[in-house]
């Protein structure tokens, strides 16, 4: 599984230590920018681009901004894509088992390297748990989305 990552400013630094933590563990990971530090980009420029490569290929992103709030709130616009803000492993696992999400924000400001590589290591880790009040949950959710409820 390919993870699509991407950050602005406030979330440049720890996104790079992310893209070489994945390289050297050897998850495949696409950078999707910012490529260079630009103190006036713009988080919803990164988040749309990460939640629509998602959103196309079934894949599985990572945002990176000062809180993760932002990036969040940008990527759930996207058809598809039910992206979660996560400071604990703990958190990031429940998101991915009752929940199914496809996107994780972090907070650059919030969390530290190693915890953000803890997080991001155990929501790839966990599947999402099939049980059916999950799915049943899941589609109520798709159909919020859809506009037919």
């Amino acid at each position: 599984m390919k993870v699509f990552i991407g950050a602005d400013h406030a979330g440049f630094q720890l996104k790079g230590q992310l893209v070489e933590y994945f390289q050297r563990i050897g998850i495949p990971v696409e950078d999707l920018g910012n490529d260079v530090f630009d103190p006036v980009d713009d988080y919803p420029d990164f988040a749309k681009r990460v939640a629509l490569k998602v959103a196309r290929t079934g894949g599985r992103g990572i945002l990176v901004c000062h809180n993760g709030a932002g990036m969040c709130m940008a990527a759930n616009k996207v058809h598809g894509v039910r992206a979660i803000v996560a400071m604990t492993p703990a958190y990031a696992r429940s998101s991915r088992i009752h929940d199914d999400t496809n996107v994780l924000c972090l907070g650059q400001g919030f969390v530290s390297y190693p915890m953000a590589a803890k997080i991001a290591r155990a929501w790839l880790k966990e599947p999402f748990d099939r049980q059916s009040r999950r799915v049943r949950r899941l589609k109520k959710v798709k159909a919020i989305e859809r506009g037919s409820v």
